[in-house]
């Protein structure tokens, strides 16, 4: 796979922001650099002299200090940035920096910047800073993969280069050249003790007794510090000064106070988030109860709410026979006593029954009192079984996000993080590799949600590449590798926390790209395991789920730990899929899951603390100074800055809309317009209002960046009552309420005789026999090989036809069971078996039930056909009422069996398939619909097959359609072949049902889209 790059408005403004502070700078040649041989440098040209290479041009005289400061305060006012008093940091050369959230592309950004710069201004020599070995080989891999990119833009290409002690003539061609060079370089190969690091300070004798740090100098080279507050402690910066650099850019997420000089753009981590250009992160806590006067073990796994009673998952301890009891997952309803499920472990007895399952506070109740909610665990709990728990709850995130996506052709990724190698992979004194405690967890758990694993129609495919990837192939171990190929734990530096084995890091990038294919064959790892001090390598688009087991506690930030995974993903065309590929539901798409050691409370209050601070200067309330001195413009780029007056109105006009309380805090009533596009906004700045509003959103709002608690998404759908009265449904309601009966006028004679013809021809039962197989065990090529039972090899296999009749054990009413199966008289049932060949109804003996089965499908398939010949309805003076939408609560599991909605009646809608939720989703999206909605099961037609339950009921909006009426079922395929004839006669009632109480007013038919049933509407 090779990722695509697009062209994002974000990252030319910030690379924008950067060179328009420097207007008026005119675009030279490079400026000659000369070694006089003496150890001094000249500036210029002179044929007699050696030529020793190319420097950035420095700024012209022409433009001022003043002038740039100026020129700097006009972008910061543009960018809702507080103006610069004067040049900071002037006396070390010219100081700008750019804040970037982790995942928007703060690297590619950079990269774009020194083109940019290079274009306008002809600077070529660039100096990448960073502060550890990890984010150094991120940054070369990024180089890599936009080379082509920035080519296809900028017709040409740079030459990039990782500084290395041992190869100084690196250097010389880095001076030399008058293309784009760029020179990466880590922090400790500059700034620490070791002699590798002195030698950029030393005269050498293999560098013609220079000192490369000089050589670099005299280039005049623009430095890129990336993640300056890792790099500039106070030693760093006086080395800094070294380099003699023309201009010093910065780029971070979480600038240190007081050290982001003029900053000229901002994109924090708010601003991603509103804007889509990260995942949305969601958090599964898992909680230790100890206060529960009890030792029993139990954890809550999930709360499964469907259309009737909810059940819990819980996993507790179960006896075995022969072994000690072991803890295993099982499904549980109210009434159920663990104690029995457990076969009579004494730890259960004391009353724990199941009282009640609570699907809206996610919780169990027991008999004894306990009550325990979804991802807490209870009794006797030591480290490994926590550890397991994160693994399951990890495989059973990565399960629902693969649904979700495999169809749109998003692979994905789950990512553990561990601090002992020797967790996940064994050596034996021998040297040979086994699973360590955490690989074998995985496995277990693997195959036991496998296992357990409830598919829906329709995902036929999935099942496929599931059954395609054994447990033992879907996970990886990436970690520091020693002389004998062994899997070591990483060298952690003292301070940064992390590792610096250059070997690590370049197999993570090298099979960056290969973990992004979906084909098995190529790349069956879905599953990561990787030491926490190699994290920073880990920038995979497609890691959705982040777990860290950890054995102790660790310093890792949680917007470090989230930071792994905030990257929107990519599809198999390497398409990022962002707005652009998915419009708002960018954020339906790129969910991040972090599996925590702690409760949901806890780390979401962490997190929302780090972000606070990263954050703190970002105004906390709509007050008249938040408007005053800033730069607002119109459509057509006409700008004004904000006076004291209309400071004034904009607040007043916000007070008096409701969008603002007493204390100047945003409320939800401003989010709810802002979502349905009903802003107000005070008629003095009314052409200017997407850049008032940009404002607005500029105020720190927590709720905005509230993590959301992944077992926290059970819905019970709640009826808009505005849609309700909306005279489309009013009209649409009034058309399809009334019901009816139906009477079938077919002669019963041509129905025996087309069954019995059907039976004679089509009736084929099968024989029930034994196979006896017989084998041996081959040569033993492996453990894997002879735990899966490949190592025996087939010799002889011998089917025995098994004697069994209708009489010889079980007596059968066979026309008794006929008559439940088909509805039709016993009367009519003798005559058909009757009316068989002794060979077709000899098979009754062979095999009984599948006689039974066979023969009823085939005679309700004829009897469907006289249904459909036959049928008619009439209308009653009985109708349905809008009860039905009121009655009991509609529950279900947002992202599994249940979607947010906008123009469906309720503001959520629970869907049996993949091709209902799509269905759904192109319902939402038109704005031909006015209103629809699924219909419950309550509503039904009654058919001589059973009751029929129509989907969905739509209403258009009059002057876009025909037919404003449209009651709907959907279908994955539409080829009538492959609906069976049963469910082709319930269509036709349905057919016949609404054609007798419309009287064609009401259009019904069966579709696979959203785009033919409008075809059909319009029709």
């Amino acid at each position: 796979m090779k990722l695509q790059f697009k062209h994002q408005k974000f990252q030319a403004d910030a690379a924008k922001a950067v060179v328009d502070v420097f207007a008026g700078q005119p675009c030279l040649t490079h400026t000659y650099m000369i070694d006089r041989g003496d150890g001094s440098y000249q500036v210029g040209f002179n044929e007699e002299m050696d030529f020793t290479g190319f420097s950035n041009h420095k700024i012209v005289p022409e433009l001022s200090d003043r002038q740039i400061l100026e020129q700097l305060n006009k972008i910061q006012r543009a960018n809702q940035l507080k103006p610069s008093e004067r040049l900071e940091g002037r006396e070390n050369g010219y100081n700008l920096s750019v804040e970037m959230e982790t995942g928007v592309g703060k690297t590619y950004t950079y990269i774009k910047t020194m083109f940019e710069l290079n274009k306008h201004y002809g600077w070529c020599k660039f100096i990448v800073v960073v502060p550890s070995v990890a984010i150094r080989e991120g940054v070369y891999k990024s180089f890599e993969m936009t080379q082509e990119h920035f080519a296809e833009e900028y017709g040409k290409k740079a030459r990039f280069f990782i500084y290395d002690s041992s190869r100084l003539s690196e250097i010389d061609r880095f001076a030399s050249e008058s293309s784009i060079s760029v020179m990466i370089i880590n922090s400790q190969a500059f700034n620490a003790k070791g002699k590798d690091a002195r030698r950029i300070y030393m005269k050498l004798d293999d560098f013609h007794s220079r000192r490369p740090i000089d050589i670099i100098a005299k280039t005049n080279p623009i430095l890129i510090i990336d993640e300056p507050q890792s790099v500039e402690g106070k030693q760093t910066k006086e080395r800094l000064k070294g380099f003699h650099p023309l201009l010093t850019l910065r780029y971070s997420a979480t600038h240190k106070s007081g050290s982001a000089y003029n900053m000229v753009f901002r994109l924090d981590a708010m601003e991603a988030y509103n804007r889509r250009l990260v995942k949305k992160i969601e958090v599964k806590g898992i909680a230790q109860r100890g206060s529960t006067a009890t030792d029993s073990y139990i954890y809550l796994e999930s709360i499964n709410l469907s259309k009737s009673d909810p059940t819990a998952t819980l996993q507790f301890e179960v006896k075995l026979s022969g072994s000690a009891p072991k803890k295993r997952s099982r499904i549980v309803r109210v009434g159920d006593n663990l104690y029995d499920c457990s076969d009579g472990l004494e730890e259960y007895k004391d009353g724990f029954v199941v009282k009640q399952i609570d699907g809206h506070n996610d919780c169990v109740e027991f008999l004894n009192g306990i009550r325990i909610f979804a991802g807490d665990v209870i009794g006797s709990v030591d480290e490994d079984q926590l550890r397991r728990i994160q693994i399951r709850e990890t495989i059973l995130s990565h399960i629902l996000r693969e649904r979700q996506l495999f169809y749109k052709g998003i692979k994905v990724l789950s990512l553990f993080f561990i601090d002992e190698v020797a967790n996940y992979r064994e050596y034996d004194g021998a040297g040979k590799p086994a699973n360590g405690k955490y690989a074998v967890m995985f496995e277990e758990e693997y195959d036991d949600v496998i296992a357990n694993m409830q598919l829906a129609a329709g995902e036929d495919a999935y099942i496929r590449y599931l059954q395609s990837i054994p447990a033992a192939k879907t996970h990886a171990g990436y970690f520091s590798v020693d002389g004998k190929g062994k899997m070591v734990n990483s060298k952690v530096g003292r301070k940064e926390n992390i590792s610096d084995d250059v070997s690590a890091y370049e197999l993570i990038m090298k099979n960056k790209e290969l973990l992004l294919d979906s084909n098995p064959e190529r790349s069956p790892v879905r599953f990561i395991f990787s030491h926490s001090a190699l994290r920073e390598g880990w920038d995979n688009p497609n890691v959705f789920q982040i777990c860290t087991l950890k054995q102790s506690s660790s310093t890792l930030r949680k917007r470090q730990e989230v930071g792994r995974g905030l990257r929107l993903c990519v599809s198999q065309s390497g398409e990022r899929m962002d707005t652009n590929a998915l419009g708002n539901d960018v954020h339906n798409i790129n969910i991040l899951t972090v599996i925590a050691n702690e409760s949901y409370d806890s780390f979401a209050k962490g997190l929302q603390t780090e972000i606070a601070e990263a954050v703190a200067d970002r105004p906390q309330a709509v007050t008249v100074e938040l408007f005053v001195g800033k730069v607002i413009s119109d459509d057509a780029g006409n700008e004004q800055v904000v006076d004291y007056n209309t400071a004034f109105a904009i607040q007043f006009d916000m007070i008096s809309n409701g969008y603002i309380d007493r204390n100047g805090m945003v409320t939800d009533k401003y989010y709810e317009d802002k979502a349905n596009g009903n802003l107000k906004i005070a008629e003095e700045v009314a052409d200017s209002a997407a850049s008032v509003f940009a404002i607005i959103d500029s105020i720190y709002d927590p709720r905005s960046l509230q993590p959301e608690n992944a077992r926290g998404n059970n819905v019970e759908l709640q009826i808009d009552r505005a849609k309700l009265d909306m005279p489309e449904f009013k009209e649409l309601w009034s058309n399809i309420k009334t019901k009816t009966v139906y009477t079938v006028d077919f002669d019963t004679e041509e129905l025996i005789q087309k069954a019995v013809a059907a039976l004679n021809s089509k009736l084929f039962v099968s024989k029930i026999h034994f196979q006896v197989e017989k084998g041996a065990m081959d040569i033993i090529r492996s453990k894997e090989e002879l735990l899966s039972g490949s190592s025996f090899v087939k010799e002889e296999s011998i089917r025995y036809s098994a004697a069994i009749t209708a009489n010889s054990n079980v007596k059968y009413d066979l026309i008794g069971k006929l008559v439940d199966e088909t509805g039709l008289t016993r009367k009519a049932l003798a005559s058909i078996l009757k009316g068989l060949q002794p060979s077709v109804f000899g098979q009754f003996r062979d095999n009984p039930e599948e006689f039974i089965v066979k023969a009823a499908s085939l005679i309700n398939d004829e009897k469907a056909l006289a249904v459909i010949e036959h049928i008619t309805y009439e209308v009653l003076d009985d109708a349905y009422t809008t009860d039905i939408f009121t009655g009991p609560a509609i529950k279900g599991r947002l992202d599994v069996n249940v979607m947010k909605a906008k123009r469906h009646l309720y503001d959520h809608i629970v869907y049996d398939s993949a091709v209902e939720r799509d269905f759904a989703a192109q319902l939402d999206a038109s704005t031909d619909v006015a209103v629809y909605v699924k219909l419950p099961d309550s509503f039904y037609i009654a058919t001589p097959l059973g009751r029929y339950n129509p989907d969905w009921a739509i209403a258009f909006y009059k002057d876009t359609v025909k037919h404003v009426y449209f009651v709907a079922e959907t279908k994955g395929s539409m080829h009538s072949m492959q609906l069976r004839l049963i469910e082709q006669s319930k269509i036709h009632c349905a057919r016949e049902h609404f054609r007798a109480i419309s009287g064609g007013n009401v259009v019904y038919d069966v579709v696979d889209s959203c785009q033919s049933l409008l075809e059909k509407a319009m029709g």
